[in-house]
């Protein structure tokens, strides 16, 4: 109550001011979608968090209507899969929307992973939020994972039987957990209901997980290319008109991209094993899962033990949780830290690297080399982190996001504004109050420039 009794907003409609003295959801709108003050640098690498939304909710919904006219058995899912593509209306199009859509979430989720990387969005008060984070990406990848599994191809029955029988390297109860996925002594008819219940709940999972890791975004506020904390309304613009804008060109953008691969390469990102329908007596030449799962399927084949590997494909993704805490610099963003901004570059070659050679072959050459960048992986996290903000030294950080954006700014609040801090809540942007005679802002920036009144006509 007292969150709604200090609200800025005043409704004009007596029906929407109604609904909101009983239930403040117009309140809460208009302070977390409009005022919501954010930094006033960001760049267009803080635009995927919009688009990411847009694909979860995009995913959801086609998704939902696949499910419609799809049949978890696997004596007719592969022949379900066709006569969506063949036989019900737009059932290629939503098809393909919900294929390569899980594409272009994974290739957004990894710039968003990358930029937050970069820009140390994962250190103090955004713990919590980086955290969140990478349970969502958890939960995505065993959500494709499953999803791979529905159109019953080779690749399909293939890659569940190869990913699933890991688990059996599990001392004592792997085993166990095996015949529990599979749902008897194989890959068969239990394990597809399966993985399509599990496929069909997790999607409203991760929708939970991104309702909190808004929340928490919220609590804590948005990072910014300097990775200085916001000090005052200088420092920041309303969520609407400016972010929202920048938001949907971007949105756009990506949606030329998503459109190019939905009418003309759709299969691009595929395999084409998987329009065979699936056979357990014919093993294909490469099993190999989709290419947003590849890099971690390297660093499993990069060792020559399965439980080795298990552990280390694990512990690529269980690494992530304890970034911020690896990470000793004081300084956020990437943008002052020249020795880490090399090992951040060649991170990222690391992740490409691990990429094509998990589509390769496990001999020769490519084993070698994918033990190399499994190295660079882990030490990364694990030692270039933590020994890089000890011995590293930073380039002067801005004073203020207004000092990085107009290069004059003490950093210090305007008198004339009501000033504030996050103390760890959202702040409200206060009211500016009206200052007469002042001269507008201009190259020049002195009185002269204002423009002399009109002449009277009596």
């Amino acid at each position: 109550m007292a969150g709604h009794s200090t609200s800025s907003f005043q409704p004009k409609s007596k029906v929407v001011r109604w609904i909101d003295s009983r239930l403040p959801i117009f309140s809460l709108m208009n302070e977390q979608a409009v005022d919501f003050p954010t930094p006033r640098n960001l760049n267009y690498f803080w635009t995927f968090g919009a688009i990411l939304t847009f694909m979860l909710v995009t995913m959801i919904v086609s998704g939902i209507v696949l499910a419609m006219h799809y049949s978890a058995n696997t004596d007719i899912a592969f022949e379900r899969v066709e006569h969506i593509m063949r036989d019900v209306n737009y059932g290629w199009l939503i098809r393909y929307i919900h294929a390569v859509g899980a594409s272009m979430f994974f290739i957004a989720v990894y710039l968003h992973i990358a930029r937050n990387l970069y820009y140390g969005s994962y250190k103090a008060p955004r713990e919590i939020l980086w955290i969140l984070g990478v349970i969502i990406l958890i939960a995505m990848m065993a959500t494709a994972f499953m999803g791979y599994v529905l159109p019953w191809g080779q690749m399909s029955f293939w890659g569940a039987t190869v990913i699933t029988n890991l688990f059996s390297a599990i001392p004592l109860v792997g085993p166990g957990i095996v015949e529990w996925l599979w749902g008897g002594f194989a890959v068969d008819n239990p394990t597809l209901n399966r993985f399509f219940a599990l496929h069909y709940l997790l999607p409203f999972v991760i929708a939970g997980l991104v309702v909190l890791h808004i929340w928490a975004l919220h609590v804590s506020g948005n990072n910014n290319p300097t990775g200085v904390s916001v000090k005052s309304t200088k420092d920041t613009v309303p969520f609407h008109p400016y972010i929202t804008i920048k938001d949907l060109f971007a949105l756009v953008v990506f949606m030329l991209l998503y459109a190019y691969f939905v009418f003309y390469i759709p299969n691009y990102l595929g395999h084409p094993d998987n329009y065979i329908p699936a056979d357990p007596l014919v093993t294909p030449a490469h099993i190999v899962p989709e290419w947003y799962l590849l890099p971690f399927y390297a660093i499993l084949r990069a060792v020559p033990d399965k439980l080795g590997g298990v552990v280390l494909m694990f512990g690529a993704l269980l690494v992530l949780l304890f970034v911020p805490w690896l990470d000793t610099s004081k300084v956020r963003s990437a943008t002052y830290r020249p020795l880490y901004k090399i090992a951040f570059w060649g991170f990222v070659v690391t992740c490409f690297a691990l990429g094509w050679l998990g589509a390769q072959a496990a001999e020769g050459i490519y084993v070698i080399l994918a033990r190399v960048f499994t190295i660079y992986y882990f030490a990364f996290f694990l030692v270039i982190m933590p020994v890089l903000g000890l011995i590293e030294r930073p380039k002067p950080v801005p004073n203020s996001i207004a000092e990085s954006v107009l290069g004059h700014d003490d950093g210090l609040p305007d008198p004339k504004e009501q000033d504030w801090v996050w103390k760890g809540q959202r702040p409200r942007t206060p009211a500016l109050p009206r200052v007469e005679n002042r001269s507008p802002v201009t190259g020049a920036g002195t009185p002269g420039d204002v423009a002399p009144a009109a002449p009277r006509k009596d």
